[in-house]
């Protein structure tokens, strides 16, 4: 940001990042869902959110997120040099509105005249200047106690969105604009109405709203919401570097967002109209549309390999991905599953997950690769008592000190330097050495560099779930 920070200096950035982006799947899954993925460019989707609201014109953020995925988001964070107000961890999830409610508490606390700015953490702002440029003409109207939506100037008849209608002008906050109402997503022919009239905008999700203001509002509209929240979090418990909200408390919460609970029945509401370069990525074929393609329309990621193909989506993760002859089409190849689909029937791809979800297949869950707070493990294989494990420890990672009853263990260092404990015995590691855990042996796995470690784990025995695990000691506080 340049030149106008002055501006900004009470505005809190909360970004919430418990979405499970089912309609990306099946690269986007509930154990990492799409804003921990580098989808629209090198960084992150909440890296990306989180730097364009970093910086000295902006206080810390705070964060809300699924309770399973903390430490992912603490890994991404410190690879992006970020440093977080608070990590505040749902164990199940509520919504915007009660996420909203106890950002506000939390920031009330701290400043008596925050300035909360909500925003999702897995939504594409192309211009960063632009969103700064709208932060500065929405706030005039924020500090004068109005919860101010940013409603994006549609440039086409979506469908997939919903709908702001504006109203007068706001006397006393040039460039934002009474709320007439909100419309859920439309039929094309009404979407097509809306934008013809110029009144309308699509509905961004990202808010800017006096905290102590907000929590008004609650109070007079959504008093058992606010109730529960303020339990929720008065009954939080702090583990390691994160805030852990009181289950039970949260439960109680209604499950609504902030439109519902708020802003369709507040007389505070205003939209400020932003062109941004905004999506909210909600379907592949949102990622085509953000893409710049080729001379055909194809956007490709990975070894694509095309014959007489045009306008089409295609991504592969794993091995060459071919086509001939098709036509406005989404193609996405991952370790564990393949996506076929016309392009304009891409918000149907929850149908499909719907449908696994049904059948308790683990697909909608989880990847091939799964992240753990000391590094990740991706599964190459699996049999009858075997499995193999592609196993990297970051810099520093270090595993609990555990004891397997039902699997033994054999671990090959392929690069980086791995200290084991193995009971009473401390051995070091380097590439293309090899050492054996027998079933029952205490052990733990570490890397005390600051180069990964990559290593091959070959597990053994009757039984090779991960529940089989004893922790003696883990330094990231898990049973």
């Amino acid at each position: 940001m340049t030149g106008n920070g002055s501006h900004f200096g009470t505005i809190w950035p909360v970004l919430l990042a418990g979405g499970t982006g089912t309609r990306l799947w099946p690269m986007s899954r509930s154990g990492f869902p799409k804003q921990f993925m580098a989808l629209a460019s090198d960084k992150t989707m909440l890296q990306e959110a989180a730097l364009r609201i970093s910086g000295n014109a902006f206080n810390p953020p705070l964060i809300l997120c699924n309770d399973e995925h903390r430490f992912i988001v603490a890994e991404q964070f410190r690879e992006a040099s970020i440093q977080a107000e608070a990590i505040i961890l749902e164990p199940i999830g509520r919504n915007t509105a009660p996420a909203a409610a106890i950002a506000a508490l939390m920031l009330v606390e701290r400043d008596p005249d925050a300035i909360m700015l909500l925003s999702p953490a897995d939504h594409v702002i192309l211009d960063t200047q632009g969103f700064h440029d709208t932060i500065q003409l929405a706030l005039p109207a924020a500090q004068a106690g109005r919860l101010v939506t940013f409603g994006i100037t549609p440039d086409q008849p979506e469908t997939g969105y919903g709908y702001i209608q504006k109203s007068d002008s706001i006397s006393d906050a040039a460039g934002c604009f009474a709320i007439a109402q909100f419309t859920e997503k439309p039929d094309a022919k009404t979407a097509q109405a809306f934008v013809s009239s110029g009144d309308y905008f699509w509905n961004s999700g990202i808010f800017l709203m006096g905290a102590a203001a907000f929590l008004g509002e609650l109070e007079r509209l959504q008093p058992d919401l606010l109730k529960s929240a303020r339990a929720a979090l008065a009954l939080a418990e702090h583990d390691i570097d994160f805030l852990r909200l009181n289950q039970n408390a949260l439960e109680t919460c209604p499950d609504i967002s902030i439109d519902y609970a708020v802003m369709e029945k507040t007389a505070l509401g205003a939209v400020v109209p932003a062109s941004i370069g905004w999506s909210d990525v909600g379907s592949w074929s949102a990622l085509w549309q953000l893409d710049q393609g080729d001379t055909a329309g194809n956007v490709t990621h990975g070894d694509v390999l095309m014959e007489d193909t045009q306008n089409s989506y295609l991504r592969t993760e794993k091995g060459l991905l071919a086509t001939i002859g098709i036509e406005d089409m989404i193609v996405i190849v991952t370790d564990d599953a393949v996506l076929v689909a016309k392009k304009d029937a891409a918000q149907d791809v929850k149908k499909i997950v719907e449908q696994l979800k049904a059948t308790n297949r683990p697909e909608p869950k989880t990847h091939t690769t799964v992240y753990r707070p000391w590094g990740s493990y991706h599964g190459v294989d699996i049999g009858d008592r075997f499995q193999v494990k592609r196993i990297t420890v970051n810099p520093g990672g270090r595993l609990s000190l555990q004891k397997h009853a039902k699997r033994a263990e054999h671990w090959v260092v392929v690069s980086g330097r791995a200290t084991v404990t193995r009971d009473d015995k401390t051995l070091e590691l380097g590439a293309d050495q090899s050492t054996y855990i027998p079933i029952g042996m205490t052990h733990r796995l570490e890397n005390k560099t600051d180069l990964p470690l990559h290593l091959i784990e070959i597990q053994s025995g009757d039984y090779l779930g991960e529940d089989d695990i004893v922790r003696l000691e883990d330094v990231y506080g898990r049973d």
